[in-house]
This record gives C-alpha cells, sequence and structure tokens, in this order.
C-alpha cells in the first residue's frame, strides 16, 4: 500500500477508535459497576468489550476509508450516516454507564441499529466490501441490545 494511502487508511481507523476511546474515558466511572451488576446468560467478561471494539472500530475506519477513496455520488451520503452512527454510538455507553439510564440507554441502542443498517445499505451501494465489514458490527449490536435489555430487567 503506497505511503500517502496508509496514511488515509490509518487516519480512518484513528478516528473511531478516538470517538470510542473518549467515550470509554467518559463512562469509566460506571463502568466499574459493570461487575457489581446482575448479569444475564452468554454475558462476557468485561475485559472482552475493548477488544471488540477495537476490532470493530477498525473496520468501520477500513470501511470509511474505502468509500472516501471512491469519491463518488454517494459516497457524502454514506460518510455521513456513519459520522451519524459514530455520534449515536459515543453516546450510548455514557447513558448505560455514567447515567446508568439502562432502558433509556435500550432504546437508544435501536436507534443506534437502525442507522447501522441504513449505513450498511448505503455503504453497500458504494462498495459491497466496506457493507460487508459492518457485519460483524451489526452483530455485535444485536447481542448488545439482547445484554442492555437483560441488565435492565435484572437489576430494577
Amino acid at each position: 500500500m503506497e505511503q500517502k494511502r496508509w496514511k488515509l487508511y490509518l487516519g480512518f481507523c484513528l478516528f473511531p477508535l478516538a470517538i470510542g476511546s473518549l467515550s470509554a474515558l467518559l463512562s469509566q466511572s460506571g463502568m466499574a459497576q459493570y461487575d457489581m451488576l446482575a448479569r444475564p446468560p452468554l454475558s462476557p467478561p468485561g475485559i472482552l468489550f475493548p477488544i471488540v471494539w477495537t476490532i470493530l472500530f477498525i473496520l468501520m475506519g477500513i470501511s470509511s476509508a474505502r468509500v472516501y477513496e471512491r469519491g463518488c455520488l454517494g459516497c457524502e451520503n454514506a460518510l455521513q450516516i456513519y459520522c451519524f452512527q459514530l455520534a449515536v454510538n459515543f453516546f450510548w455507553s455514557i447513558f448505560f454507564f455514567t447515567f446508568q439510564w439502562r432502558l433509556f440507554a435500550f432504546f437508544w441502542l435501536l436507534l443506534l441499529l437502525v442507522s447501522v443498517i441504513s449505513m450498511i445499505r448505503c455503504l453497500y451501494r458504494v462498495d459491497p466490501v466496506a457493507a460487508y465489514l459492518q457485519i460483524p458490527y451489526l452483530v455485535w449490536l444485536i447481542f448488545a441490545a439482547y445484554l442492555n435489555l437483560s441488565f435492565y430487567l435484572l437489576n430494577r
């Protein structure tokens, strides 16, 4: 990969990683309580979350870089939806952990799911590979919705 392209991909990967890191930093005070909550079946250990999110954010960055490189008519719309879902993603952990608004966070997560599905559809029109790279993210969010609702129901 030529150096200019490599820098483009690095920048596009660092952007969601920075957003996710800032969200985690702002949610840190509430994350300490995660281990004290009643846990639903299939609940993974807390250490798994940063690993999974790092991978998902890198995949987001690769997808957005691929779309940006195309520079086509539909690219701008796809990147706007990408930025919107990233903003929605940013606030979820703050609602869930910091404010402990678990039911509100569940509905916020449903908004995130809808925006990610919309993003995937837009990405597919521009670059199918970019869309396919987001399938793990979609699957993780569905699992996160199960966990979010379960944590709410078990810890009211």
